[in-house]
């Protein structure tokens, strides 16, 4: 049935039609904010398929090109694989609404988002967000509980912002989405320069004032006939059963420190559980029962013993190394290793060259010159599987190691250098993504980068039943899979650089989040001043591998004559001194070379093409035109000036075309300009003379 709802948001109203387009789908919003135009839509398979115990959720966002008058690039002329961004953007839909679907709901199911129209005074993340809500609680999918989202941005001057624009969020100080129910947020994340929780609650609570709103106008869209997923086979007795004959054997398996000594007693102990059964289903009751008695002692020896399964305290982080400097050929390295989790990270140096082109919707052409890559090869967790290309996990958690480094790199103007860090997982048990920012600052740093701040991440988990919870710094496995959040934080000694949030639950309190910034807050703090022991400032020096990069600025007139008819000249100089030459339309170049020596040599050649003549300096010019009363000398290119022929050599001068030849190099000296920059030079009063060097 068809439906439009109207939320005024910050002056613009968000409408939201239900059914109007794609009316096959099982739910269908489209959504309209100033001239952004989404439209969302939710479909299940019929039935689950036999045996699925977890809910195939499929989330899909597609930036069509045709929403900003854009035609795609490349040969195909249509949209390829989804970007790195839509990646992004398919992950922010996903974690909000996937803890909120009915319990025991396991068909698959699909979401898919397309941006038909884009606006860029507003950015759209949200809107995906909201617009999932709307075609899923329309849809008959047992998902019942309205989700809102809002974007807030702050600057240090004081100022907030509801939903900025992709325009003005590089200005920004911070940036906060945040979903959630009416009354509780469901996920957060958020990234900027070193802003404090009280800027990061303050924040939340104008988000929370927003999502309220708009999950209150969702109300009305409630489908009241939603599909009752089929109950989960009876497991109450079989759990009891289970509990009273094994759950000292279960409790000493989790207190079992070693996880593969761990692993297999909890298989010892299903394997006797299961002995002599071969029903399937009976098996799969077995197994849920055990998980059901295994998360209960699990919880209950945290909330009532305050003891976790590795004996730390509540705030206690695990033992930390660091190694610096461990691979002799790269440009900066560090492992990072925080209990069984470790993190190997490298820097790669590079040139204006290696920046990486963005071909935006906006049609802004932008270069990334920091650039974090994520890797989680399958033998950080002891499996075998076929190593392939960056998946959609590897892609979130390296976005999010970024976010939190990035205000940190220092601008083009101090270091003129491409930056790529590489976090390559050894070994994971616990948030491999904060151990990527502590080992991304620690190489950085080891590269002799210049970071305005180290940076250092860590993990916080939840256990919460009814009122009485525990939050729980650094979280190891058994703490993730049991635990109901995975709340990130990572900043400097000032403030705070990333948020990422995502629960298990159906939301959280403004006191548990207030508790987790406190402790996560104390925590990374503590692993900055470990890892300044290690390195308190950055090298001093680049390693010597790494390439010299090189500045200088030219008049904007003569970039053509650096460039030449079709690139020749800077081709020519980037094979004559096998360095890398670019040159940007405010007149800046920059110079990569193998060491500084052949970078001040391009310096010099370059000075030489396109610097203007001055007075009393000496060239090296090339004959182009031989008169009677004289040689045309060209002392650099496009800039000739006439050596008369009284001022070629103290001996007089019979027939210049008998001395002297066309092409023909010739020193000369600049004794004059005029206004209209002609010159007179002299080769005679070098004659004789005291050279350089001499």
């Amino acid at each position: 049935m068809q439906k439009t709802i109207q939320i005024a948001i910050e002056g613009s109203t968000l409408t939201i039609d239900i059914h109007r387009w794609a009316r096959q789908s099982n739910g269908s919003a489209l959504l309209r904010y100033r001239d952004t135009v989404i439209l969302v839509t939710a479909n299940m398979r019929d039935e689950a398929k036999e045996g699925q115990d977890f809910l195939p959720l499929m989330v899909d966002f597609r930036e069509n090109t045709y929403s900003a008058g854009k035609i795609p690039g490349g040969f195909f002329k249509r949209e390829g694989k989804p970007s790195e961004r839509e990646v992004l953007l398919s992950r922010l839909i996903d974690r909000p609404i996937r803890p909120l679907f009915a319990e025991n709901y396991h068909n698959d199911t699909q979401v898919i988002a397309m941006l038909l129209s884009a606006d860029f005074s507003v950015d759209y993340d949200s809107m995906g967000i909201i617009g999932a809500s709307a075609a899923l609680v329309s849809s008959t999918i047992p998902f019942s509980t309205p989700l809102g989202a809002v974007k807030i941005g702050w600057k240090k001057a004081g100022e907030y912002f509801v939903n900025p624009g992709q325009d003005i969020q590089k200005e920004l100080d911070m940036v906060l989405l945040v979903a959630g129910t009416e009354n509780e947020v469901v996920m957060l994340e958020a990234g900027g320069n070193e802003f404090s929780d009280q800027v990061f609650l303050e924040g939340l609570r104008r988000a929370k004032e927003v999502i309220a709103r708009i999950c209150q106008a969702q109300k009305e869209l409630i489908n009241p006939d939603k599909m009752i997923p089929a109950a989960k086979p009876e497991t109450t007795a079989l759990a009891a059963d289970i509990r009273d004959k094994f759950s000292a054997q279960i409790r000493d398996a989790i207190f079992t420190q070693d996880r593969v000594l761990r692993r297999l007693k909890i298989k010892a102990i299903m394997e006797e559980i299961q002995q002599g059964k071969e029903d399937g289903e009976e098996i799969a009751r077995i197994k849920g029962a055990f998980e059901k008695v295994e998360a209960q002692v699990f919880r209950e020896s945290l909330l009532k013993e305050k003891r976790r399964s590795d004996n730390r305290g509540y705030t206690e982080i695990r033992p930390i190394s660091i190694e610096l400097g461990v691979l002799p050929r790269v440009h900066g390295s560090a492992v990072f290793t925080r209990g069984e989790t470790q993190s190997l990270s490298t820097v790669t140096l590079g040139s204006e060259d290696d920046a990486q082109r963005l071909d935006t919707l906006n049609g802004d052409e932008a270069k990334k010159k920091f650039l974090l890559h994520y890797n989680f090869p399958p033998f950080s967790v002891g499996e075998v599987s076929f190593l392939r290309g960056a998946g959609r996990r590897e892609i979130g958690h390296g976005n999010l190691a970024e976010k939190a480094l990035s205000r940190m790199i220092p601008d083009s103007d101090t270091f003129p250098y491409t930056i790529r860090v590489v976090s390559d997982i050894l070994e994971s048990n616990g948030s491999s993504s904060m151990a990527t920012v502590c080992g991304g600052t620690l190489a950085l740093m080891n590269a002799g980068v210049p970071v305005k701040a180290p940076v250092a991440g860590i993990a916080m988990g939840l256990v919460k039943e009814g009122d009485e919870f525990a939050v729980l710094t650094d979280i190891a496995g058994y703490e993730d899979h049991f635990g109901d959040m995975d709340f990130k934080v990572a900043g400097t000694e000032k403030g705070i650089t990333a948020i990422q949030l995502d629960i298990k639950i159906g939301g959280l309190t403004d006191e548990v989040i207030r508790r987790t910034i406190e402790d996560a807050t104390a925590a990374y703090k503590s692993i900055l001043a470990k890892m300044k022991t290690a390195i308190p400032a950055p090298s001093a020096k680049l390693s010597e591998y790494a390439p010299v990069i090189l500045t200088m600025m030219i008049n904007v007139d003569k970039i053509r004559d650096l460039i030449g008819p079709g690139g020749k000249t800077i081709k020519e100089l980037v094979a004559t001194y096998n360095a890398k030459v670019n040159v940007e339309d405010d007149g800046k170049v920059s110079i990569a070379a193998a060491n500084r020596e052949l970078g001040e040599r391009v310096i010099l050649r370059i000075e030489e093409l396109t610097g203007s003549p001055e007075v009393d300096k000496i060239y090296n010019g090339k004959i182009n035109r031989i008169e009677d009363y004289g040689l045309f000398v060209e002392i650099m290119p496009g800039v000739t000036g006439l050596l008369h022929v009284s001022e070629i050599s103290q001996r007089r001068i019979r027939d210049v075309r008998q001395d002297y030849k066309l092409g023909d190099m010739i020193e000369v000296k600049v004794m004059s300009l005029d206004r209209d920059n002609k010159m007179k030079l002299s080769h005679k009063v070098l004659e004789n003379s005291p050279r350089d060097g001499e």
